[in-house]
């Protein structure tokens, strides 16, 4: 799921993630080599704040600063993960089991690689979707991409 560099990264910012009380939901580096984005993804027990975004920024910016993982420019961006919660980890897909869910896979599974259904989980390694009333397993050193099918209510 996470490129060589992105797991290097989080792996920089983790430790101090716990000590401050967050997750870190995921993180991805895009656009240019020469001056390219990275975007951490943030969480907490009770949601994101903007005060807890602003405090993130800057221990996020001291260690980037720290381990300077683009020489040169690069941008720095901290969010909350939003509507369309991004899963990464073992933890994230049995925490969000009941969920919509789309999914991913880096090689295809029956010859598809986009699935969309309920997230029932994970059996060991394996991520269950229940789709149409059958069950797909997904090996989740397979999953690609994974996020929650966000919905919203507008009321009657």
């Amino acid at each position: 799921m996470l490129s060589a560099k992105e797991q290097a990264l989080l792996g920089a910012l983790e430790p101090r993630a716990r000590e401050e009380g967050v997750e870190i939901v995921t993180l991805e580096v895009t656009g240019a080599k020469k001056a390219p984005t990275i975007r951490v993804y943030i969480d907490t027990e009770d949601g994101v704040s903007f005060d807890e975004l602003a405090a993130a920024q800057a221990w996020i910016n001291d260690i980037m600063d720290e381990i300077d993982p683009f020489p040169g420019a690069y941008m720095l961006e901290v969010s909350s993960p939003g509507i369309d919660r991004p899963l990464r980890t073992p933890e994230h897909f049995a925490r969000f089991a009941g969920e919509t869910v789309a999914v991913k896979t880096a090689s295809p599974v029956d010859g598809r690689s986009s699935f969309t259904g309920v997230l029932a989980g994970m059996q060991g390694d394996d991520v269950l979707l229940d789709m149409d009333g059958a069950t797909v397993r997904l090996a989740l050193g397979n999953v690609k991409r994974a996020h929650v099918k966000g919905t919203v209510d507008f009321g009657s």
